[in-house]
């Protein structure tokens, strides 16, 4: 009998009402006043369908959710996880090593494998080594199989290890692209049940898949590896905001500019962990790809997801990417009966709160220099820089003298992420080239001018407009298909304008088309980076400088000496339009994605290893057995155990200190603690690569722990980079040397934040990363949602101050010991922490702080010490399930 039978809560949707079995959810809902958002119908789909039916109790409260509803705990059925190769090298040499634990008990290590579908898109492995020519992605891809080859390897015995993993080889473009193009389902079907997907990724920017309809957003490879073993996602909900559409966006003016003023107001608002979801008569006029560029930024305006009802759109684009026609007619078909599909006539949802956007008030604008959040018109852009190149660095500014010729830009990236899946700013990009060219323009030779395109699709639609010819001109050569410079992957700038910004202290500035701009991110010399557009890529490439004034300062010049200004080479909305018409067709994506789990040459020629079980290599610098499941890492886990006393501080920090001041993704520097130590493994500077591509290393990684050159760790105000003063000495050295020390003398270690800690990508390793230095505290004023799960994840306890109070106001120095009392009640009954601080003279302050924990799962996780006991604990519960290994099977 089928677990639906007779279930009151499902209907059949097919010919003659037999066909697939599916939640009512409209049915449900009938006797509401105002609809439920169309988010939250995903999200009680899910519950019922996963069997949570039986708890009448979080039904109705879904059923019955309002404006005025506190927090709801619900724990979701994961259809499908998707990974990039940064995150999912670590995740599954997590699994490979449970499996060499299983193989040392005797036992069949078969057995680890993920229970739902897994996709790995290899895209972060990407190096701008070479651009501005012909050639470049020939070499770039090449280099990259040359640095990359064991993580390649890996991979490839992974792809056969492991049945239910895809892996989308490099090359073939980015994780989200790819996914929104080709992967995305939104309407699931096992056997003859249907549903709609709900899906985690282990990139903070997977919500550019909301833009389709699909309910998803970024977690870390924790919560991920959780989901892969069959555990239930629990997410808190705080609130459901809805952001109204209206009017529409004036010409000339881009969803570039609509993401960066939507991002600046959302933050203001105070979104942070709230599900947003768009609504208003504005929706109507927005396709797919620009919804994808707001939906992707969720996590630079602070939201769990940034959610797009399933509509016409949604179907049209299903189309014109050439999905199955039968399966864009059971996506339509299912969510029309089952209420999850809006249409003209769709009442207005009840939110939680909403916030009105008239796009007819959105102008030109780029963000910067260190957060997305911070928009600047472009008006305002000459005059914001200036005054910050002149204000103290005490003040947020540069501390550099003003009469010093500061702006010039370095780097000119039109770059993957967030932008090329809309192929009207491309293509906008594209004809603004042209007409620069026409008019003699040239970009100067110092600036680094790339084009990393985020899908084959984009290139193909550039050539079929014949843009591809004045982009090169301008020095927008196709610098490969993956993520490169806005996530620290910008190689090399120019070496004469490097030599002058050192020389000279030039405060030196990129401008790219990326979602993230956080200092020390984009290349180690470039210290002012700012998002925009593709198009205002090109026109500041063409400037050669951040401080140009549009309205009254030309590009350049043409052969007639005549002043070019960028109003004469912007090209129109209707010749945008028209060019958006003729350019692509749903052949162009069926060609584009046929084979693209065979890969280039390159992959087809790796040879790797077979079988279920890894054979690691004692010298491999990249691929090293994680030590998160031996005894010694395991032993003394779990903070709850037992009141924390002697603690000293390893650092601390301030307000909206990121995931990339904690473990840092660009380039190693020779002169870091991780540089010293592949050195001294043999491994020369030319070869270090990134520390993205490192993070199947836990030696490496452990040492770019807070080693990110611009952190400022408020314990050693004077310097920049990871150092810390090691207590009770008082002697400034590198954190990861002072958190060795504390480790052999067996002193617990803590770190004090200000507001929003962990901001930023969904990275897990810098959750990993503080457990490996013996971090079992880190008390602020708050977390992002991300890294805050990932903390309780490892073992780690996040914290809050209670009352208002701060690391300042309560006088703390960061010089103390510190005792905490009451962390097992903490955690199991949400009770107050005392926290005592006693200074070098036996002076005491106390304090109080919560345990910032969600749910009883939680806390169970965090009490058995995080989510390595929990998966070793689970598969060894009841050996006689798991069978004993073949004989002669494993080595």
């Amino acid at each position: 009998m089928n677990k639906f039978d007779n279930n009151p809560f499902i209907k059949r949707v097919g010919p003659s009402h037999g066909g697939l079995q599916c939640v009512d959810v409209a049915g449900l809902c009938s006797g509401r006043d105002k609809p439920l958002p169309f988010s939250l119908r995903v999200v009680l789909e899910n519950t019922v369908r996963s069997g949570q039916s039986k708890n009448r109790k979080i039904i109705n409260q879904l059923i019955d959710w309002s404006s005025s509803s506190g927090p709801l705990d619900v724990a979701l059925d994961v259809s499908r996880v998707i990974f990039p190769d940064s995150s999912g090298l670590p995740a599954l040499m997590d699994f490979a090593a449970l499996r060499d634990v299983l193989v040392q008990k005797g036992l069949d290590p078969g057995v680890v494998e993920p229970v739902i579908p897994c996709d790995l898109v290899i895209d972060h492995s990407l190096i701008v080594d070479h651009h501005g020519n012909a050639d470049a992605e020939a070499l770039n891809i090449h280099r990259e199989f040359e640095r990359n080859h064991e993580r390649y390897v890996f991979f490839k015995w992974a792809q056969q290890a492991f049945s239910n993993l895809n892996v989308v080889p490099p090359g073939m473009g980015i994780i989200h692209q790819i996914h929104l193009e080709y992967l995305a389902k939104v309407v699931a079907v096992e056997g003859d049940l249907a549903f709609p997907e709900f899906i985690l990724g282990c990139d903070s920017h997977t919500p550019m898949v909301n833009a389709l309809g699909v309910l998803g957003w970024g977690v870390g490879g924790i919560d991920a590896q959780s989901a892969l073993i069959g555990e239930p996602y629990r997410i808190r909900i705080p609130g459901v905001v809805g952001v109204r559409f209206i009017g529409r966006l004036k010409e000339g003016v881009t969803t570039t500019d609509l993401v960066l003023l939507l991002t600046e107001r959302l933050r203001k608002a105070g979104v942070v962990g709230d599900f947003v979801e768009f609504t208003g008569s504005a929706l109507n006029d927005l396709s797919v790809p620009e919804r994808a560029t707001l939906s992707n930024m969720a996590p630079e305006y602070g939201a769990t997801c940034g959610y797009f009802p399933i509509d016409a759109m949604t179907i049209e684009y299903l189309k014109e990417t050439g999905r199955d026609p039968a399966h864009v007619k059971l996506v339509e078909q299912v969510t029309k009966a089952v209420g999850l599909f809006r249409d003209l006539c769709s009442p207005e949802p009840e939110f939680t709160r909403i916030i009105d956007i008239d796009l007819s008030s959105v102008e030109s604008s780029i963000a910067g220099p260190f957060r997305p959040q911070d928009r600047l018109p472009l008006s305002r852009v000459p005059d914001a820089f200036r005054e910050l190149v002149s204000r103290n660095k005490n003040d947020g500014g540069f501390s550099e003298l003003p009469h010093k010729k500061h702006g010039v830009l370095a780097i000119a990236a039109i770059t993957s992420c967030t932008n090329t899946s809309n192929p009207s700013v491309m293509l906008g990009a594209g004809m603004l080239a042209r007409n620069a060219v026409a008019k003699g323009l040239r970009t100067p030779e110092y600036v680094k001018t790339s084009l990393a395109p985020g899908s084959r699709v984009v290139t193909t639609y550039l050539e079929s407009a014949n843009l591809i010819n004045p982009l090169e001109k301008l020095g927008f050569f196709n610098v490969g298909y993956g993520c490169t410079t806005c996530s620290g992957k910008s190689g090399p700038i120019n070496p004469d304008l490097e030599e002058q910004i050192v020389s000279d202290s030039l405060v030196a500035c990129a401008v790219l088309s990326g979602n993230r701009n956080f200092e020390g991110r984009i290349h180690k010399s470039v210290r002012a980076n700012y998002i925009s557009s593709p198009m205002l890529v090109v026109a500041y490439a063409l400037a050669g400088r951040i401080d140009i004034n549009f309205d009254n300062e030309p590009l350049g010049f043409d052969k007639n000496q005549q002043p070019v200004f960028l109003k004469d080479v912007w090209p129109s909305d209707e010749d945008i339009s028209e060019c958006f018409g003729g350019t692509l067709d749903a052949d162009s994506y069926v060609r584009n994605y046929a084979n693209i789990f065979e890969g280039t040459n390159n992959w087809k020629k790796l040879k790797t290893p077979s079988g279920y079980v890894f054979n690691w290599s004692k010298n491999s610098t990249y691929i090293k057995r994680p030590p998160f499941f031996d005894d010694d890492f395991q032993s003394g886990r779990g903070v709850g155990k037992k009141d924390v006393k002697g603690a000293r501080v390893l650092c601390r920090f301030g307000n909206s200190f990121t995931t990339d001041h904690i473990t840092p993704s660009g380039e190693i520097p020779v002169s870091s603690q991780s540089g010293a130590y592949l050195m001294a493994q043999g491994v020369e500077p030319r070869d270090f690569n990134a520390y993205t591509m490192r993070r199947g290393n836990h030696e490496v990684l452990s040492r770019a722990t807070f080693a990110n050159q611009r952190v400022r760790n408020l314990l050693v105000k004077s310097t920049l980079g990871g150092v810390t003063h090691y207590f009770p000495e008082n002697i400034e050295m590198p954190i990861y040397e002072a958190a060795q020390k504390y480790l052999e003398n067996s002193v617990p270690v803590i770190v004090f934040a200000g507001r929003d800690y962990g901001m930023g990508s969904s990275r897990d390793w810098a959750a990993k990363g503080q457990a490996l230095l013996g971090v079992k505290i880190v008390i602020a004023e708050s977390f992002e949602r991300i890294h805050r799960s990932n903390l309780v994840g490892m073992g780690i306890l996040p914290a809050v101050f209670r009352d208002s109070e701060s690391f300042d106001g309560l006088g703390l120095t960061g010089r103390e010991t510190y005792e905490f009392e009451g962390i097992c009640a903490a955690i199991n009954h949400d009770q107050d922490i005392q926290v005592t601080a006693i200074d070098d003279q036996g002076h005491e302050t106390k304090f109080l702080i919560n345990a910032d924990l969600f749910g009883i799962a939680e806390r169970n996780l965090l009490l058995k010490g995080g989510i390595f006991p929990e998966i070793l604990d689970q598969f060894l519960a009841d050996k006689s399930k798991i069978p004993a290994m073949p004989v002669g099977e494993y080595v």
